[in-house]
């Protein structure tokens, strides 16, 4: 799919002081037809952001509107891909450090005030990574890996960028950079309902399936079939997920269930095409 943007409001390409000191921080969050979380993410962080940029796959929701009275940047970017939408999101930040954020996350009041005293101190590193704390139809989980699920959130852009594998994108430090924890927590409001939960694993594992294939990646049988029973003990019972109740029950078959169909779907693709 051939690229194209368009912008609502000023944009500019990150501008890069050379030296620690206290910093400008820039937000910055993708979003597509996220008009039910966008309020709650924005309001988040008014407290710390210089500057807050909305990068749109073009939503046909209210997004755009929410962001706007929210006083945010809104710029629209052909999706192709979470890895490449985040890393074009982060040219459009006015600032080199960056806070980057899902439309579904808000910070707590204690990140919030740990972002604060960064931003008055100085750094001392390169990147901070901060706590997930997700809730899921509406409780929060603690346990079966799902907290404290640590996240690379702040940096210097100048110092990495996202990479991993679609749809399961990470922040790559450079060589050498350093990396410090931050106190307090991204609250993450991530499935309403149980069959959000199955329709993302769904749309999430068809990714991850042609990222594979693309790769060259071949499952032998063993593990499309060993490989989801280990994912459900790991959850469950190594992790802890039965702490979490139902609903920790529900994550650790739903996270089975994918790990199958992941590497059912990548052996389908290379039956199409091998």
């Amino acid at each position: 799919m051939q690229s194209h943007s368009s912008t609502i409001g000023p944009s500019r390409t990150a501008t890069l002081p050379a030296t620690f000191g206290a910093v400008e921080l820039s937000v910055v969050i993708i979003t597509y037809n996220e008009e039910r979380n966008i309020a709650r993410c924005l309001a988040s962080v008014q407290g710390v952001a210089d500057d807050i940029v909305v990068v749109d796959s073009f939503s046909t929701d209210a997004t755009g509107r929410i962001v706007q009275e929210h006083g945010a940047r809104f710029v629209q970017h052909a999706f192709e891909g979470h890895i490449e939408q985040k890393n074009w999101a982060i040219t459009q930040a006015k600032f080199p450090w960056v806070l980057s954020l899902d439309a579904d996350e808000a910070l707590d009041g204690a990140l919030v005030m740990s972002i604060r005293a960064l931003k008055h101190n100085g750094p001392q590193a390169e990147g901070y990574t901060m706590n997930r704390l997700t809730s899921y139809c509406g409780t929060w989980i603690r346990h079966g890996g799902w907290y404290p699920d640590t996240k690379l959130r702040l940096w210097d852009s100048r110092k990495g960028q996202w990479g991993g594998t679609n749809p399961h994108d990470r922040y790559e430090m450079d060589s050498g950079a350093r990396t410090r924890p931050l106190q307090g927590n991204i609250l993450h409001y991530s499935y309403r309902s149980i069959s959000d939960h199955i329709k993302q694993a769904d749309y999430f594992t068809t990714i991850a399936a042609q990222a594979l294939h693309a790769n060259g990646k071949q499952p032998g049988m063993l593990k499309l079939l060993v490989s989801p029973c280990v994912k459900f003990i790991s959850s469950y019972v190594l992790r802890g997920g039965f702490r979490d109740g139902f609903h920790g029950f529900v994550i650790a078959r739903i996270s089975a269930s994918a790990t199958f169909w992941k590497y059912a779907k990548l052996r389908q693709l290379w039956r199409e095409r091998p």
